[in-house]
């Protein structure tokens, strides 16, 4: 086979208006984001946590380099996008993969988005401030 003809697997995962892309390769563990290691683009621990889930709960936690390209939403919203992308791509290598990550629910894409700003209130929810008199 040609190296053309042998993909990496790529998996695409969203949460709120983030949208992250996962490569894997076989490797030794290393994550980059945006072309950034992941300890810088996310110093915070909970959100480093959340990125390693799916390798901590298929015990693969140092076999696959990730490469991921995210854009849009916050942090949060990044690592979840992020969390599901990695999963996914998990799920192309080794489909045994599967009822694990399924029970961790870590395949659960979270359809929970911002409610728009409706028209006449100042928010979505919030309204102007009513006098009677």
């Amino acid at each position: 086979m040609s190296e053309a003809t042998t993909t990496t697997p790529h998996a695409t995962g969203r949460r709120k208006n983030a949208v992250a892309h996962a490569w894997l390769t076989e490797g030794t563990g290393e994550i980059t984001i945006n072309k950034r290691p992941f300890e810088d683009y996310f110093p915070m621990l909970a959100h480093q946590n959340g990125i390693l889930e799916p390798f901590q709960i298929t015990n693969l936690l140092k076999k696959y380099d990730v490469r991921i390209s995210t854009k849009g939403g916050g942090q949060t919203g990044q690592v979840g996008a992020i969390r599901l992308a990695i999963s996914r791509s998990l799920i192309q290598i080794d489909p045994e993969l599967r009822p694990v990550l399924k029970a961790a629910l870590l395949l659960r894409r979270d359809p929970r988005m911002k409610e728009r700003k409706k028209s006449g209130q100042p928010g979505a929810r919030k309204n102007f401030q009513f006098s009677k008199r």
